[in-house]
């Protein structure tokens, strides 16, 4: 299983033209992509080891089981019966070793959220690996460069919106922090199990309801928010959760007057992004998507789907709601922050969400994790677009797996240059890199970014990890229908 399969790299959208490489150099008809298997890959993945460096070694076992998510029990997909997964918790520079044993009764693979991992590990079937069939097995193996907070999900199908997530968290030696209570947040918006709906048959409603007028084609709007520009999502989820559990049986974070709290907090949702606030609290910002900001404090914070953001609060004495409001939807999630004793009522207002949360715009990357100032070597427009009455969704005026690569050469700095055409926010996700962007308040570097409807953004990528990567719309109901394209490494 640990194959890569040329033929569905290139049904994938390899074809590589002239106006592909523009930039790159050399005989666009000679170029050829590097592939998962390629020496480069290997000969990055050595320099990132260590000699000596610990392993650490998980079984993950992918399975059907019933959850219970506060009150509500589901049939669902899930790693090791939970929602989220246990938590897998690494060093900078250690080898993470996880055996994937796959007893669902479908295909499956393990795509790790923020790593700048090896290509033959980042879980894209038919790009950099195969899946693993019902009853297979996979090793992924790779050495883990990143702090910070980051995640693990499925790439195939709709799986993502199931119970098939958890945390990975990468702690740094160097720098443990000053912290004395340390909680993961992970917030999800729910449906699998729910009144007899499941993921699959919700992709296919959409597509469904879009061609017979729904949605904008009724000239309406099912969920609005003015700070996502507009729309803001496709799917009336029933249920939202943080780690796993409702507001009727609320998570707990439990800390002792005067703590400083660090939360991590990870979006999984498939459609859905989050206001997040702390009753009773200021919170200070100190990082996303695994690189740190300059500290913002705030009320309440942004989150869209597949991004990650660290904060730190001093905990008051009581009880206090942790809440996540789904932005547009008028639902929420909630956890409890306790340092003593009393009632917590989640469901009631949050001063904090009142007026503009904090978001990218306000943030900045320190000096000294910036990508160096430097031209683009190769450019490349990225169109978003869309057609609600077929629910497609689309990159360059193209549908998955037929959109024309990004190209890229191994040392060349890449610029993507975002162009949102549709009435829908897309948070966008590179694999295997983070790119660096220029918002209101300076450079930042992530590797998911909401690009909200009419913006244009420009991501600049240092290309150093060679190899097949995605770079796609982390709603997962646009990847699905069509917003996904390959960042491709050429050779030479």
């Amino acid at each position: 299983m640990n194959g890569w399969n040329r033929r569905g790299v290139l049904a994938a959208g390899m074809t590589v033209t002239g106006a592909a490489i523009t930039g790159c150099g050399g005989d666009p008809a000679a170029a050829e992509p590097v592939a998962p298997t390629d020496s480069a890959v290997a000969a990055a993945e050595s320099v990132r080891r260590a000699p000596g460096a610990r392993v650490v070694e998980v079984e993950l076992v992918a399975q059907e089981s019933t959850v219970d998510l506060g009150g509500t029990r589901v049939r669902t997909w899930s790693y090791g019966g939970s929602v989220p997964g246990k938590e897998i918790r690494v060093a900078k520079g250690d080898v993470l070793k996880v055996r994937l044993v796959n007893r669902l009764p479908a295909e499956t693979t393990v795509h790790w959220h923020g790593l700048a991992l090896r290509n033959d590990m980042d879980g894209v079937p038919h790009l950099n690996q195969e899946a693993v069939p019902p009853g297979g097995e996979f090793v992924y193996e790779f050495t883990v460069p990143d702090a910070g907070t980051h995640w693990f999900h499925p790439h195939v199908g709709t799986q993502l919106d199931r119970g098939l997530y958890a945390p990975l968290i990468v702690e740094d030696p160097a720098n443990p922090g000053d912290h004395d209570v340390e909680a993961v947040l992970v917030l999800d918006d729910w449906l699998d199990g729910v009144d007899g709906r499941d993921p699959d048959a919700e992709l296919a409603t959409l597509k469904e309801g879009m061609s017979m007028g729904g949605h904008e084609g009724m000239d309406m709007q099912m969920f609005a928010s003015d700070l996502l520009g507009g729309d803001a999502g496709d799917v009336d989820h029933p249920l939202f959760l943080i780690n796993g559990r409702t507001t009727a049986d609320p998570f707990t974070v439990n800390a002792k007057p005067g703590d400083k709290v660090l939360l991590r907090l990870i979006n999984a949702g498939a459609d859905t992004a989050f206001r997040f606030a702390v009753v009773g609290h200021e919170l200070t910002v100190v990082a996303t998507d695994g690189y740190p900001v300059e500290p913002v404090t705030t009320g309440s914070l942004l989150i869209g789907m597949g991004e990650r953001y660290d904060v730190v609060l001093t905990a008051g004495e009581g009880a206090f709601p942790v809440v996540a409001v789904a932005e547009g939807k008028e639902k929420r999630a909630a956890a409890v922050l306790r340092t003593g004793s009393g009632a917590v009522d989640v469901a009631a207002g949050v001063p904090e969400l009142l007026g503009r949360p904090t978001t990218v715009d306000d943030l900045t990357t320190p000096v000294a994790h910036r990508l160096a100032e430097r031209a683009p070597d190769v450019t490349h427009d990225v169109l978003l677009g869309g057609d609600m009455e077929t629910y497609r969704w689309t990159i360059n005026g193209a549908l998955h797996p037929d959109v024309p690569p990004l190209t890229v050469r191994e040392g060349q700095r890449a610029r993507l240059v975002v162009k949102n055409a549709t009435t829908m926010f897309h948070p966008m996700h590179l694999h295997g890199h983070t790119f660096q962007i220029t918002g209101a308040a300076g450079p930042l570097r992530k590797d998911t970014l909401l690009v909200l409807p009419g913006q244009e953004i420009a991501l600049d990528v240092e290309a150093v990890n060679p190899g097949q990567w995605m770079v796609h719309c982390h709603n997962l109901y646009h990847g699905e229908a069509g917003m996904m394209a390959t960042f491709s490494y050429l050779r030479g």
